[in-house]
């Protein structure tokens, strides 16, 4: 199998481990604190890889202190706001905002994508993007406009418009910040530097709020975070970024509710509904045409045309 192909394959696996996030944010509640639960998981993430990067890094040191700078920004986006910020505002808001919200972030990358890395996309996958986001709303709306329409939007709203604007910028910088590292050596820099910001913040949290007790759930929900959404999910969101590119990396995120919902059918016996089958009829093919392969000499767009 090609790289290119692995990449290709990985897009329909990827969200169905980044979906178990949205079931950890919810048993997280009352177990275990925001910041807490981030800097653990990165924390066992980090470790985690160590064993196999460390050599590596030690001898490439050189080359990590060079771009310091860059990797403590890329922690401090795709670890730090990515992570605590979505646990904060999951307490506040609704999982209709937060799928509302973070349906725009696959539109914003390829947006940036196209504007300063120069990806360019067909007119296929331009119809693809659209079809795709149709489906998302259409499985946040549960099939009916007024759904949308009655939306509110809280204070915690905010946490989550933050975390995936970060989410966007990460994605765009992790292309427009060539690394001499490889891809598991900078994941474990980029993860280092997070936990170096996600520091004080955890103990401003635990100043100024009280604690849930540490407990085996909490440990649990930790090493699940830390492995699944964590390690695995980011090395493979990197690996696809290089073979396809960010714009068409980014529809990952158009899959997760569908997967998310069927998770949720699993671990908590929560049932999907027949909108989440229509939202899949429209986003799965969706993905496969924006996705594809495009013969030479076939037209390609910007988003500015």
């Amino acid at each position: 199998m090609t790289p290119s192909r692995r990449a290709q394959v990985l897009l329909w696996v990827v969200p169905a481990l980044w979906s178990s996030n949205y079931l950890i944010a919810r048993l997280a509640s009352g177990v275990i604190a925001p910041h807490q639960l981030a800097l653990g998981r990165w924390s066992l993430a980090l470790a985690f890889m160590l064993p196999f990067v460390g050599p590596r890094l030690w001898r490439d040191r050189a080359l990590w202190r060079r771009e310091w700078k860059q990797l403590l920004v890329l922690g401090a986006l795709g670890m730090w706001i990515c992570g605590a910020f979505v646990y904060l505002g999951g307490q506040t808001t609704s999982a209709t905002n937060i799928g509302l919200i973070y349906a725009a972030t696959p539109i914003a990358i390829v947006a940036a994508g196209t504007r300063l890395l120069h990806e360019r996309m067909s007119r296929w996958q331009v119809a693809g993007v659209v079809l795709a986001l149709a489906g998302v709303l259409y499985v946040i709306a549960q099939g009916r406009l007024e759904n949308l329409l009655a939306v509110q939007f809280t204070v915690g709203d905010a946490w989550i418009v933050a975390a995936a604007a970060s989410w966007a910028a990460y994605s765009v910088l992790l292309r427009v910040w060539p690394s001499a590292l490889g891809p598991a050596e900078r994941l474990a820099a980029i993860s280092a530097a997070g936990v170096l910001v996600l520091l004080p913040f955890t103990a401003l949290e635990a100043w100024a709020q009280p604690q849930p007790a540490l407990s085996l759930p909490a440990l649990g929900l930790v090493l699940v975070a830390a492995l699944v959404p964590g390690v695995l999910s980011y090395t493979a969101y990197s690996y696809m970024q290089r073979e396809l590119g960010a714009a068409r990396t980014a529809l990952v995120m158009y899959l997760s509710p569908v997967y998310a919902a069927f998770s949720a059918w699993a671990v908590l016996g929560e049932a999907p509904g027949w909108h989440h089958a229509v939202g899949a009829a429209l986003i799965l093919p969706s993905i496969a045409l924006a996705t594809r392969r495009q013969p030479v000499g076939s037209n390609r767009v910007t988003l500015s045309e």
